[in-house]
């Protein structure tokens, strides 16, 4: 069931009037009404919803109510990669007499939620949330685990229609060209089907191979990038598909984002398997925290770890700040090695470095 989930879910990367299933079938996860996606990027705003609330939110869009709500405002400010409930930040009193809880979500029969925030250095800021009927009271805390089980591939996929503008795919080339960043389809053995022209101004990332086959220079990315290939269909639940791209200064530069091609979206994109997108790092000013959460595909323990390297804690200090076992954390440490492509602490630090001064040098 979660494979096929996850499978309708990467079909929506390119056909998104499916959104609304998958959206009602994270709502049935978690005992809600539906769910809703957002995403905006200068300043244009689109969105979807589940069918049995697009006229509620239409009013919520139209009728001014989404600059009066407070809820993407505390997603974003969370730097955690995480689906988030109402109880992270208010108390039960402050609900009762928030205005938009109060005149909009209650009137309406909502007012619990489980939402999350994605934004990316190309701009691109994204919300999903999840819905449900105030009677039934808040959303449980091991459902919203199985939301943060699939998050990763949610963030994914959300960002493909984003770059899409929610319109569904028309052809290879005229997908490549709209997505407005460097982007390759790729064969199951890693073949380059079809390369947007962004692409060629990557010749310090990406070098051409006989065959029409590319190599990434970075070769912890390169081999990140190839298992990643080879377990679409042997693991299709590994969220490991998004991974950084260092330059020759072993600086973080990009990064990569596989999207595999699922079920109707091989009528848009024939003989292809997988969509390949290149990110830039630095694209717009945003806190160094956004790689980490957004694009490495890291679980919050995860990103609790590599902010607090970041930050120049120790192991000891870590695992005493979450109040978690010494044991606990260098798992996770692990893990953090594993999603980056890093083979000893120190180069986690310095990735994460480097991605606080590229930042910092933007604003």
């Amino acid at each position: 069931m979660k494979t096929e989930l996850i499978d309708r879910i990467y079909e929506s990367s390119f056909v998104p009037e499916l959104w609304p299933g998958v959206l009602d079938e994270l709502a049935e996860l978690t005992g809600s009404r539906g769910g809703l996606l957002f995403s905006a990027r200068d300043r244009v705003l689109k969105w979807t919803s589940s069918d049995n609330l697009n006229d509620i939110f239409r009013s919520y869009v139209e009728d001014g109510w989404f600059p009066r709500c407070p809820r993407r405002v505390c997603l974003f400010a969370k730097s955690m990669p995480a689906f988030f409930v109402e109880h992270d930040f208010w108390t039960a009193d402050q609900l009762d007499n928030h205005p938009i809880y109060r005149d909009f979500f209650r009137p309406h029969g909502l007012g619990w939620s489980a939402g999350t925030g994605l934004q990316m250095p190309t701009g691109d800021h994204i919300v999903f949330s999840i819905e449900r009927d105030h009677d039934r009271g808040p959303i449980e805390r091991e459902r919203v685990e199985l939301l943060n089980e699939l998050r990763s591939h949610l963030a994914r996929s959300a960002f493909v229609a984003a770059r899409l503008g929610l319109q569904k795919a028309e052809g290879a080339n005229e997908t490549l060209t709209a997505m407005g960043l460097p982007a390759l389809l790729l064969s199951r053995d890693g073949t380059v089907i079809e390369a947007n022209r962004l692409v060629e101004s990557l010749s310090a990332q990406v070098q051409w191979r006989a065959r029409n086959r590319i190599t990434l220079t970075d070769g912890a990315a390169n081999e990140l990038l190839s298992s990643a290939l080879g377990a679409l269909d042997t693991n299709p639940e590994v969220s490991v598909r998004s991974f950084p791209l260092r330059d020759a200064d072993d600086r973080a530069a990009m990064v990569g984002h596989l999207i595999p091609i699922r079920r109707s979206a091989h009528d848009i994109f024939a003989g292809s398997y997988a969509l390949l997108v290149l990110t830039p790092v630095t694209a717009t000013p945003g806190p160094p925290v956004e790689l980490m959460r957004s694009l490495f595909d890291l679980t919050p323990s995860e990103a609790r770890v590599a902010r607090g390297l970041a930050a120049g804690e120790t192991l000891e200090e870590i695992a005493a700040n979450g109040s978690v076992a010494i044991s606990t954390v260098r798992s996770q440490l692990r893990q953090v090695l594993d999603k980056t492509g890093c083979t000893r602490q120190a180069e986690v630090v310095s990735l994460l470095a480097s991605v606080t001064l590229d930042r910092g040098a933007a604003n």
